[in-house]
C-alpha cells in the first residue's frame, strides 16, 4: 500500500521538533493531546492503539485496516478501511478516487480515508497558514459565481474545508497537499508551489506546461527548485487519492470512467508531503 505522508500535523500541534523535520512518518502515538486536536466525526466499535501510519491526523486512536467504524454522515451502517484498486466516486466530497478508501458492506456507499477522517477544522494549514480552516460536510455556496477549489481550481460539489474568514476553500483531498512535494518515481528533486496564478493578456488562465499531462490550464502549480520541470496542482492530486497509483490519472469528468475500465498494475511508487 502506497505511503503518503502529509504534514499537516504541524498546523495541529505546538511541539517545536515537529517544526526541524522535513517529513516524518505519524503513528498513533505521536498524535497530540492539546486542546487544539479537535474531535473526529467518526466513532469505533472497538478501540486499538496499534501503531499505524495513517494518511490524514484527526485522533489518537485509529482503526487498523478492516475495523468498523461509524461515520456521522453515514450513520446508519458501519463502514471499514479496504484497498480495491477500482475507481470509485466519494460520497462525501464528490471526487474520484482509487485503492484505499472506507466502504459500507451494506449499501454502495464509500469514503476516501481523507475524507471520513477529516477534522472538524485544520489550524496553520502550509498552503493557508493564517486562519483556520473548517470542514463543511456541503459545499460552501458562492453567490451566483460557481464554487471552485482555491488549489485545483475545479468545481467543489461535496465536502470542503473552508476559510470563515476569507473566501479561501480546498477539497479535502487538496488539503493533503503542502508546499513542497517529493516523489522519486515522478521526478528527481523537490517541487515547490508557486504564488497564485495570473491571468495571461487575453484573459485565459496564465497556465504552466505540467510534466504529467503536457497540459497548460488552471490552479496551482508546483515547480521545481533546481530545473523548470512544472507539476499542475491537479495532477498532484491524483498521487493523493490512488488514480495514478492504479493507472487511471487523467480521469476527471464520468464520460472517461469507460476509457479506464482496464485498471493497470499498481507501481508501488512512494511520496512524501514537506512544509516549511
Amino acid at each position: 500500500m502506497k505511503q503518503i505522508i502529509p504534514m499537516m500535523m504541524m498546523m495541529m500541534s505546538n511541539n517545536p521538533s515537529f517544526k526541524k523535520t522535513n517529513s516524518f512518518p505519524l503513528t498513533t502515538q505521536q498524535a497530540p493531546n492539546s486542546q487544539d486536536q479537535p474531535t473526529s466525526y467518526w466513532r469505533s466499535p472497538h478501540h486499538h492503539h496499534h501503531h499505524h501510519k495513517i494518511e490524514f491526523p484527526t485522533s489518537p486512536e485509529v482503526p487498523e485496516q478492516g475495523d468498523q467504524i461509524f461515520h456521522a454522515a453515514h450513520p446508519q451502517h458501519p463502514i471499514s478501511q479496504t484497498y480495491l484498486p477500482d475507481l470509485f466516486t466519494c460520497a462525501s466530497c464528490k471526487e474520484f478516487g482509487s485503492g484505499l478508501r472506507f466502504t459500507c458492506t451494506d449499501c454502495d456507499y464509500q469514503l476516501h480515508d481523507f475524507c471520513a477522517l477529516a477534522p472538524p477544522a485544520l489550524k496553520r494549514h502550509p498552503i493557508h497558514p493564517l486562519h483556520k480552516v473548517i470542514f463543511f460536510h456541503k459545499p460552501v455556496k458562492g453567490g451566483i459565481l460557481k464554487s471552485r477549489c482555491d488549489i485545483c481550481d475545479k468545481p467543489t460539489k461535496g465536502s470542503v474545508f473552508k476559510c470563515t474568514i476569507c473566501s479561501f476553500q480546498m477539497h479535502p483531498c487538496c488539503a493533503m497537499l503542502s508546499t513542497e512535494i517529493f516523489n522519486i518515481s515522478l521526478h528527481p528533486y523537490t517541487l515547490g508551489l508557486l504564488p497564485m496564478p495570473g491571468q495571461s493578456s487575453n484573459g485565459d488562465p496564465a497556465g504552466l506546461a505540467c510534466g504529467e499531462c503536457n497540459r497548460r490550464r488552471s490552479g496551482r502549480v508546483y515547480r521545481c527548485t533546481i530545473c523548470d520541470y512544472h507539476l499542475h496542482a491537479v495532477c498532484a492530486k491524483n498521487m493523493v487519492n490512488g488514480l495514478r497509483a492504479n493507472g487511471l490519472k487523467g480521469i476527471e469528468k464520468a464520460s472517461m470512467i469507460g476509457t479506464a475500465a482496464k485498471v493497470a498494475s499498481q507501481s508501488g511508487e512512494g511520496i512524501h508531503w514537506r512544509a516549511h
